[in-house]
């Protein structure tokens, strides 16, 4: 599914976002695109390719065809995750503080909505009965603003397995 919206640019001026959900995104482009907003992830290219092929749905946003954003999802038919929905800082409003790690912030022109809204419409379509997603602080109203709701009770923890040095038994 294509289709695009009107939004300020990398330039400051307005041009058309282009999203996709159809074309497979480059693995050197999306390294690329996680490096410009200091999102740390693997560099390995082989790790990017089996990431991208293993996500269910794979939206990116492009302005003059420039990757600006992506929202990825995943599902194992029951229940689904929105695991990665970044949007360049650049592309973003004022409010957008941290200017860290692609975090939505200031969706001023609504290309995280649109992003999100594609996966979500997506893993639905699916039959996926619940999606769950795990936000920073200052995404939190992001979220909420799609039906995210916080779970009482629930946190969420990680467990790195690039820090960790012995095998978990």
């Amino acid at each position: 599914m294509t289709g695009a919206t009107l939004a300020p640019g990398l330039t400051g001026r307005t041009t058309e976002v282009q999203f996709d959900t159809e074309a497979k995104v480059d693995p050197a482009e999306l390294l690329e695109f996680y490096q410009r907003q200091r999102h740390g992830t693997t560099t390995a290219i082989d790790k990017l390719e089996r990431m991208i092929a293993s996500s269910f749905c794979f939206v990116t946003a492009r302005q003059d065809g420039k990757l600006i954003g992506i929202a990825r999802g995943v599902t194992d038919g029951v229940r689904g995750q929105i695991v990665d929905c970044k949007l360049d800082p650049a592309c973003q409003g004022p409010g957008c503080v941290t200017r860290v790690d692609g975090r939505i912030e200031h969706d001023s022109a609504g290309i995280a909505l649109e992003m999100a809204r594609r996966v979500i419409q997506s893993l639905q379509q699916a039959g996926v009965e619940r999606i769950d997603v795990v936000a920073y602080p200052t995404e939190v109203d992001f979220c909420e603003d799609l039906g995210f709701r916080r779970v009482p009770g629930l946190v969420p923890l990680s467990l790195d397995m690039r820090a960790t040095t012995t095998a978990v038994s």
